[in-house]
Protein backbone atom coordinates (compact mmCIF):
# COMPACT_ATOMS: atom_id res chain seq x y z
CA UNK A 1 0.00 0.00 0.00
CA UNK A 2 1.37 3.52 -1.13
CA UNK A 3 1.26 6.40 1.58
CA UNK A 4 0.09 9.72 -0.52
CA UNK A 5 -0.48 13.07 0.72
CA UNK A 6 -4.10 12.57 -0.65
CA UNK A 7 -4.50 9.29 2.11
CA UNK A 8 -2.55 11.65 4.98
CA UNK A 9 -4.91 14.36 4.52
CA UNK A 10 -7.89 11.98 4.75
CA UNK A 11 -6.88 10.10 7.75
CA UNK A 12 -5.89 13.83 9.31
CA UNK A 13 -9.76 15.12 8.48
CA UNK A 14 -10.75 11.48 10.07
CA UNK A 15 -8.58 11.97 13.62
CA UNK A 16 -9.08 16.00 13.30
CA UNK A 17 -5.48 16.29 13.56
CA UNK A 18 -3.82 19.16 11.27
CA UNK A 19 0.01 18.83 9.79
CA UNK A 20 1.77 21.28 8.43
CA UNK A 21 3.16 20.45 4.79
CA UNK A 22 6.46 20.08 6.97
CA UNK A 23 5.17 17.23 8.53
CA UNK A 24 3.78 15.49 6.39
CA UNK A 25 7.18 13.43 4.41
CA UNK A 26 7.71 12.59 8.47
CA UNK A 27 4.30 11.09 9.44
CA UNK A 28 4.27 9.66 5.56
CA UNK A 29 8.03 7.62 6.72
CA UNK A 30 6.08 6.77 10.13
CA UNK A 31 2.97 5.22 8.43
CA UNK A 32 4.97 3.27 5.70
CA UNK A 33 7.19 2.02 8.50
CA UNK A 34 3.96 0.65 10.38
CA UNK A 35 2.58 -0.90 7.25
CA UNK A 36 5.76 -2.49 6.77
CA UNK A 37 6.12 -3.73 10.31
CA UNK A 38 2.38 -5.64 9.37
CA UNK A 39 3.43 -6.66 6.19
CA UNK A 40 6.21 -8.60 8.39
CA UNK A 41 3.69 -10.66 9.90
CA UNK A 42 2.69 -12.38 6.75
CA UNK A 43 5.64 -13.89 6.43
CA UNK A 44 5.21 -16.17 9.95
CA UNK A 45 4.38 -19.72 9.74
CA UNK A 46 0.93 -19.91 11.52
CA UNK A 47 0.09 -23.54 10.25
CA UNK A 48 -1.10 -25.85 12.76
CA UNK A 49 -1.68 -22.87 15.26
CA UNK A 50 -5.43 -22.53 16.73
CA UNK A 51 -6.30 -18.89 17.00
CA UNK A 52 -6.42 -17.21 19.87
CA UNK A 53 -9.52 -16.37 21.59
CA UNK A 54 -9.02 -15.62 24.81
CA UNK A 55 -5.54 -14.56 26.32
CA UNK A 56 -6.01 -17.27 29.24
CA UNK A 57 -8.01 -19.82 30.16
CA UNK A 58 -9.77 -18.20 33.15
CA UNK A 59 -13.55 -16.68 32.38
CA UNK A 60 -15.05 -14.41 34.24
CA UNK A 61 -12.75 -13.65 37.34
CA UNK A 62 -14.06 -11.85 39.59
CA UNK A 63 -13.21 -10.42 43.18
CA UNK A 64 -15.77 -11.03 45.53
CA UNK A 65 -18.32 -8.03 46.40
CA UNK A 66 -17.64 -7.40 49.70
CA UNK A 67 -19.26 -4.67 51.95
CA UNK A 68 -16.95 -1.68 53.45
CA UNK A 69 -17.04 1.10 54.91
CA UNK A 70 -19.55 4.27 53.63
CA UNK A 71 -17.98 7.37 52.74
CA UNK A 72 -19.44 10.10 54.79
CA UNK A 73 -21.10 12.88 52.71
CA UNK A 74 -18.71 15.24 53.19
CA UNK A 75 -15.88 12.74 52.21
CA UNK A 76 -17.56 12.53 48.87
CA UNK A 77 -18.27 15.83 47.78
CA UNK A 78 -15.02 17.36 49.29
CA UNK A 79 -12.90 17.25 45.42
CA UNK A 80 -16.32 17.86 43.66
CA UNK A 81 -15.45 21.06 41.67
CA UNK A 82 -18.95 22.08 42.13
CA UNK A 83 -20.93 21.17 44.98
CA UNK A 84 -24.15 22.75 47.11
CA UNK A 85 -24.48 21.37 51.01
CA UNK A 86 -25.27 18.44 50.07
CA UNK A 87 -25.06 17.35 46.66
CA UNK A 88 -22.92 17.27 43.23
CA UNK A 89 -23.49 20.52 40.88
CA UNK A 90 -23.57 18.76 36.97
CA UNK A 91 -24.52 21.60 33.98
CA UNK A 92 -28.16 20.90 32.95
CA UNK A 93 -28.12 18.28 29.60
CA UNK A 94 -31.96 18.55 29.09
CA UNK A 95 -33.78 20.64 27.84
CA UNK A 96 -37.77 21.08 28.74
Amino acid sequence: MEITDALVDRLAFLSRLKFSEEEKPEIKADMQKMLNFIDALDDVNTDGVAPLIHMSNEVNVLRPDVEGDMLKQSEALKNAPKKDDYYFRVPKVLKK
